[in-house]
């Protein structure tokens, strides 16, 4: 990715200039708008397709040639008389060279980067990065950060940066975190935070604010961003979470308050659409290196050795399918995108028993939301759902694991050594990996530059 990212050091590099936004409501019927980045190409069914909201198309016919922009919102939409002020980081020393890399109201991206010689030039969006005037002054701002659902590497890093960048670039001393998710806002859990209080999070797994799923209630939670004077919104969290988000902003839309609502996407599964990936992902694929080097170890080890690792992957096999590219190990990977079948020619158990003939071992990956209809054709009626609404997956992990068994020891009468590993939540309540860290501190600071240029019901 061609990124160039500010350090929470002050001066040590230009500002983030290399992301940019989609408008949520031509993209996701229920999403924010996304800051996207410049080489990303990538689409999930993850968000309806829903068009037309806020777009912006040339109007010379003599250079119409498909060219459409995908805006955003802006507090000056509903707040006409809003007045801007020159951005602080242009009279700073520190940051000097941060003027000659202002992002201009002009400034696209291309949702495309691979197009034919006919084809028209397609829909961009809007650049992300510092911008010459801010709609907020240092001293009147009342910034706060939410986490929401899951857990994932490098939401530490996110808040640290985020709560860096507003102190140390734009001079904000009044900065909340919310804790325990949507649920905090009105629940009064609140804590203040500096860059000496997040100084080091970012080496740790987990949220410092500590997270919650559901618990969204957008009258009381606009009520209580009103009561306290909060005038910067920023939430971190997934699919669900940026639902309430949207909200959120709709609602402070209609009662007409000067608050800019900012979205950091969150998911361990990277299946968010648009984005090149979500921050985590890498940390999440090299931890679970060490769950397939395990099961490898294990089955090289023993006769007829099978081993079985379980990943995250609730719809989509991304950790899955890169881990087992990176690792080289690995014999056989499942994924919920791609169906699969048990028994009969080409089934799974032919090529178990084809690659233990061959090898005497054999390594098989599987992302939790492989197989799902199998096992629900096997335990009928049980439909729960988690807190955020998310239909929670049956194992299956052990459910391929016994039934591997059942074929082998009982029909096939073969001696089999089975070896299953689990590691769903410890790849993913590990700090950050150096990587991550970086993205992560891109993600956060351009959120920051986005609400503080007046941006708002977006995310990066």
């Amino acid at each position: 990715m061609d990124l160039s990212i500010s350090s929470p050091f002050r001066g040590a590099f230009p500002a983030p200039t290399s992301t940019f936004i989609l408008n949520p409501k031509s993209r996701c019927s229920h999403s924010l708008n996304f800051f996207k980045h410049r080489n990303s190409y990538s689409k999930n069914p993850l968000f309806s397709r829903q068009k037309i909201p806020i777009r912006a198309q040339v109007s010379d016919p003599a250079v119409d040639d498909g060219f459409v922009i995908d805006d955003v919102p802006h507090l000056t939409d509903f707040l006409p008389d809003l007045p801007s002020y020159p951005n602080p980081l242009q009279n700073s020393q520190a940051y000097a060279i941060v003027k000659q890399t202002f992002v201009r109201p002009e400034d696209v991206v291309a949702q495309k980067i691979v197009v034919q010689k006919d084809s028209s030039r397609g829909e961009h969006f809007r650049r992300a990065g510092p911008c010459e005037k801010v709609y907020f002054k240092s001293e009147e701002v009342r910034a706060c950060i939410v986490t929401c659902g899951g857990l994932c590497p490098g939401i530490n890093t996110v808040i640290r940066e985020i709560v860096c960048g507003l102190n140390y670039m734009y001079g904000v001393d009044d900065i909340l975190g919310i804790q325990g998710g949507y649920r905090g806002f009105y629940s009064k859990n609140t804590l203040i935070l500096t860059p000496k209080v997040v100084n080091d999070i970012h080496k740790r797994g987990g949220t410092f604010l500590l997270t919650s799923r559901g618990g969204h209630d957008t009258q009381k939670i606009v009520d209580n961003i009103q009561d306290r004077g909060i005038n910067q919104v920023y939430i971190i969290g997934g699919d669900g979470t940026q639902r309430g988000a949207s909200r959120i902003y709709e609602e402070v839309e209609k009662r007409g308050l000067k608050v800019a609502v900012a979205g950091i996407p969150k998911t361990i599964d990277n299946d968010i659409a648009v984005i090149d990936k979500s921050f985590g992902f890498d940390t999440a694929v090299e931890e679970a290196q060490r769950a397939i080097n395990a099961a490898h170890v294990e089955v090289e080890s023993v006769e007829n050795g099978i081993g079985i690792v379980k990943l995250m992957g609730r719809y989509s096999g991304f950790i899955a399918m890169f881990a087992t590219l990176a690792s080289r190990d690995v014999d056989c990977c499942l994924i919920p995108e791609s169906p699969f079948y048990l028994e009969g020619k080409g089934g799974l158990f032919e090529f178990i028993e084809e690659r233990l003939k061959e090898n005497g071992h054999i390594v098989i990956v599987v992302a939790e939301g492989a197989g799902q209809e199998y096992l629900a054709q096997s335990m009928q009626g049980i439909d729960e759902k988690d807190a955020s609404g998310n239909r929670l997956l049956l194992d299956v992990g052990l459910w391929l694991t016994q039934n591997i068994k059942d074929h082998f020891t009982k029909e096939r009468k073969m001696a089999i050594n089975m070896k299953y590993i689990d590691p769903t939540y410890m790849i993913r309540a590990i700090p950050s990996n150096a990587s991550d860290n970086i993205y992560c501190t891109l993600l956060a600071q351009s959120a920051v530059h986005g609400a503080m240029a007046g941006y708002t019901g977006f995310t990066v």
